[in-house]
């Protein structure tokens, strides 16, 4: 067994680090080598946290060169927001969503699933009406198209008929579109 020399736990004799504490653990002859000969009562007495985790520090830029790489990356980032949707109706009411060039999902987030869409709604369907992969909104060819992909309780455009899966259908300026209970409009970038 190998004492921790922080907290005092005994832990097993392979463990590099304690059970206990998270101290990394050193065998008793690596601190008889580092460690003059104290008595229990002169020993140096460690507090330590509860460490959960390691962090590392982020690298620091000089102010005026992050400032400028932000700059870009937001200037960047506004140029390919094509349209946004806003939730108009269902929780979190104004709560918007960027929409840039190419396919981007509507849905739940589902890390064990490996589901990360862009317009992520997990948070503001408290009932889970809308599926993981609900539906995707595709820019191609200077137009917007959306597309049920197989969702559960369906996509409506404009309150008319349910989105027949995998067939898209063009969406324009102020379009509202229902997914599961959550009500979103549909406003393209001018």
């Amino acid at each position: 067994m190998i004492k921790c020399q922080v907290c005092r736990t005994e832990n097993l004799d392979d463990s590099q680090y304690c059970d206990e504490c998270g101290a990394l653990l050193t065998s008793q002859k690596e601190n008889d080598r580092r460690m003059p000969n104290f008595q229990m009562s002169e020993a140096p007495v460690f507090q330590s946290a509860n460490v959960t985790s390691i962090v590392i520090p982020p690298i620091m830029e000089e102010s005026g060169a992050k400032e400028t790489s932000l700059a870009k990356e937001k200037a960047s980032n506004e140029k390919n927001v094509r349209a946004r949707l806003v939730i108009e109706r269902g929780d979190s009411i104004g709560t918007e969503f960027a929409l840039a060039a190419g396919e981007s999902n509507i849905g739940r987030w589902d890390a064990d699933n490996g589901i990360f869409p862009d317009v992520d709604l997990d948070k503001h369907d408290p009932e889970a009406k809308v599926s993981r992969r609900h539906a995707r909104i595709i820019f191609e060819n200077g137009k917007f198209l959306i597309e049920d992909t197989g969702s559960i309780n369906g996509t409506f455009v404009n309150r008319g008929r349910r989105l027949l899966p995998g067939t898209p259908h063009l969406l324009n300026d102020g379009d509202e579109i229902i997914v599961g209970k959550t009500f979103l409009r549909f406003f393209i970038n001018q």
